[in-house]
């Protein structure tokens, strides 16, 4: 039996098992945070004399207890009426946590385990005092590690199964850290299981779930971030067990096109993206909270709140789809009367980071906004490139738009916010596909751009590949790819080198386009 105390002394939970059985769980704390205790302490019996078991440590930790203290009976005094366990006190284990900065310890050395001591010296303990003090060091430990309190500490959790090979699981695990180093925060701890599906209530098994929501303790996260798409009940579970905020991988997109979108555009897609993501996670339990339905139990006072919040967002969803639909009209606008002036238009695609603003920048001096960094730039930009017509060898303008960068799994929500930017490819006479030579992905990367290109409702034009990065890439892989791709252009963006080529290669690939010498 465990008894749960606060620190007026008052019962506030009875349960009937191990201190791990009868945890209280995260949410329902009084207070959680890396700096401070619960004030919450644990009183709990057993028969044996052996000191506490890591589950009872693990629930310490779990809960943040002030205190957890076990008292060993004899086994003899008076019996009960049920003929169950009774005894006298024979002696007691205190534990408290103590503050630790190494993340990869044994869970014994986060805690301080008193010898087996007597009651009447356990009395003596102020407990007020101590909690007062270990709260100090936490607190002086705390404000150590928070060199930047704006940044949220996250851990990261990855699930490999049946359905994806370790490159690809290692490639999106690693593309999830820069991601979220990209959204403003820091990866302090990364765990992965291997299991042959997801567990359908918490994604991983429930000793993961134990470790994780222990690393949460230990390091201070307040965000834990999963490298997959989970559900709303999926959430829910994982956030009771943790204590703090779950997110998936979308939702972390989702957060970087929030701070980069910058056109009214931008963030118009950005908002629609984002809404068509939470409606149908207010939608799940709406429906079990409406009270606007027909039958027994259905009748009452009118919607809940939540069902007007569903309300009010399918509203906006309404008026978003509509100001979509007229800048789609409007681009649509822009394109014919380009096609009327006969100019070739070339769409930049590939996947983030693949160094497509920074190209732009060196072909046309465009000064878009260019950063080592994902999604640096969300807005299409367009420029007039001056090439040499490969027949009359004459110079002639074409239109050259740079375009949202790709990613592997991208959202279907983001896909369908971003249908009026994304028809700058659709529409354009030729694409030129920017690849990322330096990052050892790259071939993964060129798959899943063709891929996303191979989903558009309109097949785009015919393909330049252009692999950028020229000069940080080694000689094996540079080998390599002019083996796999002797078509392909090599250049450098942001050293300027092969530029001069790659303008030769775009203008026969606009000739070959609007020819139609390439299907």
């Amino acid at each position: 039996m465990c008894a749960y105390i606060n620190r007026r002394g008052q019962v506030i939970r009875v349960g009937i098992g191990t201190p791990l059985e009868t945890q209280i769980p995260p949410l329902e704390l009084p207070r959680y945070g890396a700096e401070r205790l619960s004030g919450i302490r644990c009183i709990g019996t057993q028969l044996h004399t052996d000191p506490p078991k890591e589950s009872s440590l693990i629930a310490l930790m779990r809960q943040r207890l002030d205190a957890l203290v076990l008292l060993t009976l004899t086994g003899t005094g008076k019996v009960s009426r049920g003929k169950g366990a009774t005894g006298y006190v024979r002696g007691a284990y205190l534990v408290h946590l103590m503050p630790q900065t190494d993340p990869n310890l044994a869970i014994e050395d986060y805690c301080s385990i008193s010898s087996l001591t007597s009651l009447e010296l356990l009395l003596q303990q102020d407990f007020l005092e101590l909690v007062d003090g270990l709260e100090a060091e936490f607190q002086r430990e705390y404000v150590a590690q928070q060199v930047d309190k704006d940044r949220d500490h996250v851990v990261v959790v990855g699930l490999q199964t049946d359905s994806r090979n370790q490159e690809q699981f290692t490639d999106s695990l690693a593309e999830l850290e820069r991601l979220i180093d990209t959204a403003g925060g820091e990866v302090v701890q990364t765990i992965t299981q291997n299991r042959s599906r997801p567990h359908p209530q918490t994604v991983i098994g429930t000793g993961k779930v134990q470790e994780v929501a222990l690393k949460v303790q230990t390091l201070g996260a307040n965000l834990v971030a999963f490298d997959r798409e989970l559900s709303p009940a999926q959430v829910k579970n994982l956030e009771a067990q943790f204590g703090v905020r779950v997110v998936d991988r979308t939702e972390v997109i989702l957060d970087i096109f929030a701070q980069r979108a910058q056109s009214r555009a931008g963030k118009l897609q950005v908002e629609l993206a984002q809404l068509e993501y939470m409606l149908p996670r207010l939608v799940g339990r709406g429906e079990a909270m409406s009270r606007l339905g027909g039958g027994i139990g259905t009748r009452g006072p009118g919607e809940t709140k939540l069902e007007t919040e569903r309300r009010n967002i399918q509203k906006r969803l309404s008026r978003l789809q509509q100001e979509v639909d007229q800048l789609q009209a409007h681009r649509s606008r822009l394109r014919q009367q380009r096609q009327k002036r006969d100019i070739g238009t070339v769409a930049i695609v590939g996947y983030t980071n693949a160094g497509k603003s920074t190209l732009i920048n060196a072909l046309t001096n465009a000064e878009v906004y260019a950063a080592d960094q994902l999604f640096a730039t969300l807005d299409p930009t367009t420029r007039r490139l001056s090439v040499v017509d490969q027949v009359t060898k004459k110079p002639r303008n074409i239109l050259i738009t740079d375009t949202v960068g790709f990613i592997q799994e991208l959202p279907p929500s983001l896909v369908d916010a971003f249908r009026a930017t994304l028809e700058e490819v659709t529409e354009a006479d030729a694409l030129l596909h920017v690849v990322d030579l330096a990052h050892p992905a790259w071939e993964s990367q060129i798959r899943s751009v063709m891929k996303i290109l191979g989903q558009m409702p309109i097949s785009p034009g015919p393909v330049l590949l252009a692999f950028n990065k020229l000069d940080l890439a080694d000689s094996e892989t540079l080998a390599k790819a002019q083996e796999e791709y002797p078509l392909a252009v090599f250049i450098s963006a942001r050293k300027r080198l092969g530029l001069e080529t790659l303008r030769q290669k775009l203008g026969e690939l606009v000739r070959y386009a609007e020819t139609g010498a390439i299907k």
